[in-house]
């Protein structure tokens, strides 16, 4: 495997890293996204701060392929916006837009990749699948469990910070939805999924 920076013309892949941007919302499980995208910059020995498409970007090599790495700077409702504007220029069809998100129907460190889907209540997702026109695009949810009662405003939850047991659990999903991420490009759908669709790691 080949793994760093790329300077070649032409872009292959796109992976968007979800998150709200601001330090307002840094650590947050809205923002898990952003956290493996971390994950992945350090993995490829690249930063991901050239500000283009109303996102933070940088360019990789993944295996040999091209790869532009995004955190949308939108905020979350917007995420197709910046999403679809760097697909459209670089010609990248859907299915090689992974989007990379925070989902609470997943408990806390739990990651599961799919080729394609709804947004499943998700906004950036929402907005993805609408800026692009198509669901079949690759995602990478992120567990962050749901609320602890049936009356806890959803949008709270997603905007609070991990703790605990649960925040070393989300810091070793960040890595391994940067390797799925790689996975997805270098190895497909169906072997990634095998893979790293489950329990979270260090879980009982």
């Amino acid at each position: 495997m080949l793994f760093g920076r790329d300077s070649r013309g032409g872009v292959e892949w796109i992976i968007a890293f979800l998150g709200n941007p601001g330090p307002k919302y840094e650590g947050t499980r809205h923002n898990a996204g952003f956290a493996a995208g971390a994950a992945m910059a350090r993995r490829l020995g690249v930063k991901i701060d050239r500000l283009r498409f109303r996102a933070l970007t940088a360019r990789a090599g993944i295996g040999g392929h091209s790869v532009l790495l995004m955190l949308p700077q939108t905020f979350m409702n917007l995420s197709g916006e910046a999403v679809a504007q760097a697909a459209r220029f670089y010609k990248v069809p859907p299915e090689r837009v992974i989007a990379v998100s925070d989902e609470m129907a997943l408990p806390p460190g739990v990651i599961r990749v799919r080729p394609s889907g709804s947004a499943g209540g998700h906004n950036g997702l929402k907005s993805i699948i609408a800026c692009l026109g198509t669901e079949a695009f690759p995602r990478i949810r992120l567990g962050v469990g749901e609320p602890p009662k049936p009356d806890y405003d959803a949008a709270d939850w997603v905007l609070g910070r991990f703790q605990g047991r649960d925040a070393e659990l989300m810091a070793s999903a960040a890595e391994r939805a940067a390797e799925a991420a790689e996975s997805y490009i270098l190895n497909g759908a169906e072997k990634t999924m095998s893979k790293y669709n489950g329990r979270a790691q260090g879980s009982a």
